[in-house]
């Protein structure tokens, strides 16, 4: 390549323009710092080291050397609502409300702020009225979704549906599986007292909000057994079989109850077996083996129980297996059979228990919606036993 010798002195020339740039930027870089109160930077070096108690005093002698500083007011009630102090959070955003410098953008942010705090206190009907003004602007997605939450903690259903119909993402499948579940909120509700027309069309409207939804289903057998009308029930819950057979252990106490209401338990209990033969499950073990406890006596649930664990060893099924063995072994082994019992039932109880699948809570019994995140249909309907022996 031909060497040019403008290039060689065009090197000092961009190395000049280089050093002045910098120099005008660092410049305004100190210009800028000096303007900031010195208790500013000091809280900003007290987040850096994770000390939130000295970076909010700091912040508060900030804010009072600079009133105009608007988004320190915004970290500062941002860091009260974290530590817990939500009137003190609620102050700092209120009082920003109330400014009449504030642009509209800086406003509807105090006012999803203020919204935010009223919902960590507790004070759903205050921050019901902060997001419903959010509502009318271009924050609009965001207070939807935040009034959606308030109406489900006030388990106010009718609401939540309009609020979950109004997101943009409507035809989302997670949104579908609320607003079905609202929908068998209400159902239950209706149920309870003794309103099995309105139950009905609930159920309805949660199946056509989702076809299948095995909750619906559920309680569209609970409405018929209501009624009286058992072998309808029956119908209905057997259907889960095709929809989701998991789900069958939920339903196995109710079916033994409708076939024992029509004179028929012993269909009742073979058909439970089938069901624990081909979808094996430790509630529906628990289902059948108090059933043959009952009815047959503890050598044929020891016998049901022996046989399972041949197929499925658990330790909820071995603890079965020695409440049985109690009634039928020897008179000199019933005090060795209870001990290994009691020893066993300790490891159990950490087992028998069922875990939401989006964040791992873990709960005793079984809940549509996690008590701990909040999510629908978040917990399989098996133990966590179970799923820590699944291949």
């Amino acid at each position: 390549m031909e060497f040019e010798l403008w290039w060689l002195l065009s090197w000092p020339i961009f190395f000049g323009l280089g050093w002045f740039a910098a120099r005008v930027d660092i410049r305004h870089l100190l210009r800028e710092s000096r303007s900031l109160p010195r208790s500013y930077l000091k809280g900003l070096n007290f987040l850096v080291n994770e000390q939130p108690d000295k970076a909010i005093d700091a912040f508060l002698d900030a804010v009072q050397v600079d009133p105009q500083t608007i988004e320190l007011h915004f970290a500062l009630g941002s860091l009260f609502r974290r530590r817990g102090e939500v009137d003190r959070a609620i102050r700092i955003h209120q009082s920003l409300i109330d400014r009449e410098d504030l642009n509209s953008e800086q406003r509807l942010q105090a006012l999803r702020e203020l919204g935010e705090d009223f919902f960590k206190a507790g004070l759903f009907d205050r921050a019901e009225r902060a997001y419903l003004q959010l509502r009318d602007s271009g924050r609009r997605e965001d207070a939807t979704r935040a009034l959606l939450e308030i109406y489900q903690q006030e388990k106010d259903w009718p609401r939540a549906i309009e609020m979950a119909r109004a997101l943009p993402d409507r035809g989302d499948l997670e949104i579908e599986r609320q607003i079905a579940n609202f929908y068998c909120e209400i159902a239950t509700t209706d149920i309870a007292n003794g309103r099995f027309d309105e139950a009905r069309q609930h159920i309805q409207d949660a199946l056509n909000t989702q076809k299948k939804n095995v909750r619906a289903t559920i309680l569209q057998g609970d409405v018929l057994a209501a009624e009286g009308k058992d072998a309808e029930a029956l119908e209905a819950w057997k259907r889960l079989e095709q929809q989701n057979p998991a789900f069958l252990s939920q339903v196995a106490e109710r079916m033994m109850e409708a076939y024992r209401r029509q004179g028929e338990p012993e269909r009742g209990i073979a058909l439970l077996r089938f069901y624990l033969e081909h979808y094996p499950s430790l509630d529906l073990l628990e289902a059948v083996f108090q059933w043959e406890m009952e009815k047959q006596g503890p050598q044929v649930a020891y016998d049901l129980v022996r046989d399972e664990l041949k197929r499925n060893p658990t330790l909820l099924g071995l603890e079965k297996l020695l409440e049985a063995a109690v009634h039928t072994a020897p008179t000199e082994r019933i005090t060795d059979v209870e001990l290994v019992k009691g020893l066993i039932h300790g490891h159990t109880r950490r087992v028998a228990r069922y875990r939401c699948n989006a964040c791992g809570f873990k709960a005793r019994q079984f809940y549509w919606r996690c008590p701990a995140c909040g999510g629908w249909e978040t917990y399989p309907p098996k133990r966590t036993e179970e799923f820590d022996l699944a291949p």
